[in-house]
């Protein structure tokens, strides 16, 4: 395996791990796991800084593993959250490829925008469709993947790019991935 691959795989590993535990200190509050998403916050990580392939891994493994290990999410809504962390990951990562401004924060910020609203948008099509046919409205969709999490929103919007400003300056990654 080449050195780099090895580094990617090693960070993959490293978000599914932060995944699990990162919403542990938020499921002590109420609720707070749908207002915070803490278990987003390395799916995107990892998607910007390994690219779509690991993104796609850690971004359906996250909450099946978090599922498995600690009963959250739960069973009715992990399908549709593992398809939303997946696509996450897979978008970020072609994003980050393929955009290029000459600003890398403005190539971070776009690449998140593109992959939370494609994520939520699959994440409430299959809710619509396949998991509570009959019991979701557009109002739910809206309130729930954008109203409600809305402080998880901001979060990532002000931390990831942090963190990956903070992962390069540290020489953890290069600047040529981003």
């Amino acid at each position: 395996m080449k050195e780099n691959q090895v580094k990617k795989l090693v960070m993959a590993a490293m978000c599914v791990a932060l995944g699990i535990i990162l919403p542990m200190a938020f499921h002590t509050i109420q609720n707070a796991g749908s207002i915070f998403l803490p278990m987003h916050i390395p799916v995107l990580i990892c998607g910007l800084l390994c690219g779509w392939q690991y993104g796609l891994i850690c971004g359906f493994l996250t909450p099946v593993l978090s599922s498995l290990f600690t009963g959250m999410p739960p069973a009715a809504i992990l399908p549709a959250m593992a398809c939303e962390l997946a696509v996450y990951g897979v978008l970020t990562g072609i994003c980050i490829k393929f955009i290029h401004t000459g600003k890398q924060l403005i190539n971070i910020y776009i690449s998140l925008t593109v992959a939370m609203v494609a994520g939520r948008i699959v994440s409430g099509i299959l809710k619509a469709l396949i998991f509570n046919v009959g019991q979701y409205s557009f109002k739910i969709f809206i309130t729930s993947s954008f109203l409600t999490c809305l402080p998880g929103i901001i979060i990532q919007f002000i931390f990831v790019p942090v963190l990956v400003f903070a992962l390069q300056k540290s020489g953890v990654i290069g600047r040529e991935r981003i």
